[in-house]
């Protein structure tokens, strides 16, 4: 799988202007959802609109589903696409990856590249190649890993953000200052979460989308160190779905944070990661991204939904990415039941549930 390109772009118009004459598409559709068009959409510039189709899907991730999938593959057909068009994804992570999935099978595959708007979108969906859809309930249950040929990130797009938002996308951050180095890590704790820095914020962007580069750069397709990148997420997925499936949907990045308390404790527990950096872990999550708030009562239903994780073998086992330092990953760690409980409990606890 080809590295993607990746910008940090101070001028969003003239850096995909370049891309897009260094392809020569034979016609382009840009993938956008209700709230992206409304917001981001003029900022592509008239040039580009100008030779676009636009494709407008509802916005929120339950919109991230075969239905919408298919009206894209209609909208393609309809209008004439070819295996040489491209795809622009302008959206969070649901469109870039419901969006990366409809150009990667569409007749077998078009080019297409990613302009997320959202930061979760930025650090986390729009990079690495994974796409997909929600299905049955489950996230991401459908897709194929197939990256773009090029991210471009533009900074002053997360300034629309509210806090909440803005806080999902950080979640991700957090978890790759985890599995990166301590410079990293000192630095995302040092940021102002509070009083945001967006003069700084594109380094903190860099730092963090560079740290998911380099591990795709290894595994491109999740045969090892790559589920690195999923610690937070076995436990976060399941606490993701289950508010789904209760009609009250959590915001990924939210789930993560969440899904990375137990985590931490089972890091601390079975991968010998020190008090202090449970502590800190702990700490920052707790108080800026609240709780969810389960009850013992809850554990058997999130632990089935644990079993359809991705990293899992078909076997029963449900395996974690957990850490024993600062940048010190084990993946394929198999956790017993009662000890995922007991993790479970110590979320609860922490949380003040």
């Amino acid at each position: 799988m080809a590295i993607q390109k990746i910008y940090i772009s101070t001028n969003l118009q003239a850096d995909l202007e370049s891309e897009i004459e260094g392809r020569n598409p034979g016609n382009i559709f840009i993938l956008t959802d209700s709230t992206t068009k409304k917001l981001c959409l003029n900022q592509l510039g008239e040039s580009i609109l100008s030779k676009a189709k636009v494709i407008e899907i509802p916005a929120g991730d339950d919109h991230k589903n075969i239905e919408s999938l298919a009206s894209v593959w209609l909208y393609l057909t309809n209008n004439n696409a070819t295996r040489k068009s491209l795809m622009i994804n302008l959206g969070g992570g649901m469109v870039t990856d419901l969006g990366g999935f409809a150009a990667s099978t569409f007749k077998r595959g078009m080019d297409y590249i990613n302009i997320p708007t959202t930061l979760l979108g930025a650090v986390d969906a729009a990079v690495g190649g994974k796409t997909g859809i929600n299905f049955n309930g489950l996230k991401n249950e459908i897709g194929v890993i197939n990256s773009s040929k090029s991210v471009i990130i533009y900074a002053p797009f997360f300034k629309t953000l509210d806090h909440h938002n803005f806080l999902s996308g950080y979640a991700e951050m957090i978890k790759h200052g985890l599995i990166s180095n301590q410079k990293i890590w000192d630095d995302i704790l040092a940021f102002n979460l509070n009083n945001i820095d967006y003069d700084r914020l594109p380094y903190m962007i860099k730092e963090s989308v560079e740290v998911k580069e380099e591990v795709v750069k290894i595994d491109p397709t999740e045969k090892g160190i790559r589920k690195a990148l999923n610690f937070g997420h076995t436990i976060g997925h399941a606490f993701e779905s289950y508010a789904m499936k209760q009609g009250n949907p959590a915001l990924h990045g939210y789930a993560v944070a969440w899904g990375m308390i137990p985590e931490l404790y089972l890091s601390f527990k079975k991968a010998g990661l020190s008090k202090d950096i449970l502590r800190e872990g702990v700490s920052l999550i707790k108080e800026n991204y609240g709780s969810f708030f389960i009850s013992c009562k809850d554990y058997d239903k999130l632990y089935e939904l644990m079993t359809h994780d991705k990293k899992n073998e078909g076997d029963g086992r449900i395996l974690f990415s957990l850490i024993s330092g600062i940048g010190d990953v084990k993946i394929n760690i198999n956790i017993e039941k009662q000890n995922i409980f007991e993790s479970l409990d110590f979320y609860c606890d922490s949380v003040g549930i």
